[in-house]
């Protein structure tokens, strides 16, 4: 609790004893002992029956974690740090296998701005929870083999968190950049619109609130934007529905909620796409809209600078246009300058495709890591093979499924 030499290899041994009950350890005495103590030591200040209770709920999905049964593996690949890599730490140290960590948004860095924003959590008791977080991705860092970023900066942040340098490499994101070639364009009726495209899922990460009164405020300027929002709106479905309702009360015309599609029978279409996030890694619908040919308005966050302006070495050229996160009058400016430029749309859309095929191809991913489970197996003395396996369970009613 106080993050002090934390002896995860005993932790992990306790909660592979099969008997042990969380109800009795968080609720026994020895637990509210060391609650107390270390309530004395740190956190007077706050009322104790709201730092117990603290403890106990954030206890509980650690300890279900570590009271996992893991499979035998050669090697663990945990797609974040955080539960996943107490997983991969756990297996890694019962079995003595390989352990892998890619990290495609920096999971400490993300908790901590959720738990910042987050209004039913008062002071210390974000501190208390951010501290855990750093406690699990330290864990990892420490125990993995490898640990991958996306971007430089992802790498330079996994470092300043406890990552050791030698481990810390990069593999950029890759997509099936042939996917998103040829696709339909506007027919000769739809031309005299300016088609602006959000591919995003509608929560409040994404800020889409935002990105509706900038599209607003840009089409009293530029009357013939239409907005198209691809993405589910299930998942936050209260937001989902307060953006609805934010179209209706502000009268925003020519506004599409489209729901989950596929992005490929609309991106064609677009003029230019835009993402307002407030928090990224290397986003996706980034990449994806190069390999279209689009240019991209999106908020300075995650790789986005690097993906709009190159990253060192890239001599493409600029693919779009950057904005402060939140700032309304920086998004809706650009997204007027776009749909009264198609000169530099066509230029930045250029530069974009050029940029996504020489770095950011899905080829190129699958050779990074294909060379790293190699070494793993190599390390390790196993044979290699590529050979498709299948792994069967029994189905309902008997009847095999794979």
């Amino acid at each position: 609790m106080l993050n002090q030499n934390v002896e995860w290899d005993s932790l992990f041994d306790l909660f592979r004893r099969k008997r042990i009950s969380l109800n009795e350890l968080l609720m026994g005495e020895d637990f509210l002992q060391i609650a107390v103590e270390v309530y004395q030591k740190r956190y007077t200040q706050i009322m104790f029956s709201d730092f117990l209770w603290t403890l106990r709920s954030m206890y509980v999905p650690l300890f279900l974690v570590m009271k996992m049964e893991i499979p035998e593996a050669d090697v663990y690949h945990c797609m974040a740090a955080g539960y996943a890599g107490i997983i991969g730490s756990m297996a890694s140290y019962f079995y003595g296998s390989g352990l892998l960590l890619s990290e495609h948004g920096i999971y400490t860095r993300e908790r901590e701005e959720e738990l910042i924003r987050a209004a039913w959590l008062d002071g210390l008791y974000k501190d208390i929870w951010i501290e855990q977080f750093r406690k699990m991705s330290t864990l990892v860092y420490a125990r993995a083999d490898a640990v991958i970023s996306l971007y430089a900066h992802a790498r330079e942040l996994q470092i300043e968190l406890g990552c050791p340098p030698q481990k810390a490499g990069i593999i950029p994101n890759g997509i099936d950049v042939a996917r998103l070639e040829g696709l339909q364009e506007k027919t000769e009726e739809e031309q005299d619109s300016i088609y602006v495209g959000a591919v995003l899922r509608v929560t409040p990460i994404k800020d889409v609130k935002t990105l509706l009164k900038a599209f607003g405020n840009a089409k009293k300027m530029v009357p013939g934007l239409k907005l198209w929002i691809m993405g589910s709106v299930d998942e936050e479905s209260e937001y989902a529905s307060e953006c609805m309702e934010l179209v209706q009360n502000l009268e925003i015309p020519d506004v599409f909620f489209t729901g989950s599609v596929d992005i490929r029978e609309y991106l064609g279409k677009m003029d230019f796409t835009i993402l307002t996030s407030i928090s990224e890694g290397q986003p996706l619908t980034i990449l994806e809209s190069y390999a279209a040919g689009k240019p991209v308005i999106a908020t300075d966050v995650g790789n986005c600078r690097g993906l709009i302006y190159g990253e060192e070495g890239d001599r493409f050229g600029k693919a779009g246009i950057l904005t402060h996160v939140m700032n309304l009058d920086e998004i809706t400016g650009a997204i007027v300058e776009l749909a009264l430029n198609p000169e530099e749309r066509q230029a930045y859309g250029e530069n974009g495709y050029r940029r996504v095929r020489a770095r950011h191809r899905i080829e190129d991913m699958r050779h990074a890591y294909r060379d790293i489970y190699k070494k793993f197996a190599q390390e390790r003395s196993l044979d290699w093979t590529e050979e498709p396996f299948y792994i069967r369970k029994e189905g309902e009613h008997g009847r095999n499924r794979s």
